[in-house]
């Protein structure tokens, strides 16, 4: 779903287009949807107000191990999102249960090396993990475009 500006959020009524996004997604997701951003994007977000009572529509987690809540879900940081630019999609919302798989490959690859440490030994462990999305339904990315 675009913002509706290259490379930000709208100068008027920036939340709305959150609020949308929230709509996006169909309501069997909802009860374990949270939304997922890099921190620049929710130092952005987290000044948004509702226009007529001026609340934060981003309310912080009070206990430790709460997050914090955008409009009542869940936010989530993560870094290796990519930041806002042009055409980007910085900022998700979904049921990542169901809607992204982790696999983890069984076993773990050891290497001993006696070489390049001498006179200690080395080992190097590998384990091979991936994940992807399969059900893209579940989960609805905004995109910081015009359309």
């Amino acid at each position: 779903m675009p913002t509706g500006l290259d490379g930000g959020f709208a100068s008027s009524n920036p939340a709305d287009v959150l609020i949308d996004l929230q709509y996006k997604l169909r309501a069997g997701y909802l009860p374990k949807a949270a939304w997922l951003m890099p921190r620049a994007v929710a130092d952005q977000v987290r000044k948004f107000k509702q226009v007529a009572a001026q609340n934060y529509i981003w309310q912080p987690g009070l206990t430790a191990g709460t997050p914090a809540t955008l409009l009542g879900f869940p936010v989530y940081l993560a870094e290796d999102m990519p930041a806002i630019a042009t055409g980007s999609f910085s900022v998700a919302f979904g049921n990542f249960e169901e809607g992204y798989t982790i696999v983890d490959r069984l076993g773990l690859s050891v290497l001993r090396d006696p070489y390049t440490g001498a006179p200690f030994i080395k080992f190097r462990c590998i384990k091979r993990t991936g994940g992807d999305v399969v059900n893209f339904e579940a989960i609805k990315l905004l995109k910081f475009s015009a359309s």
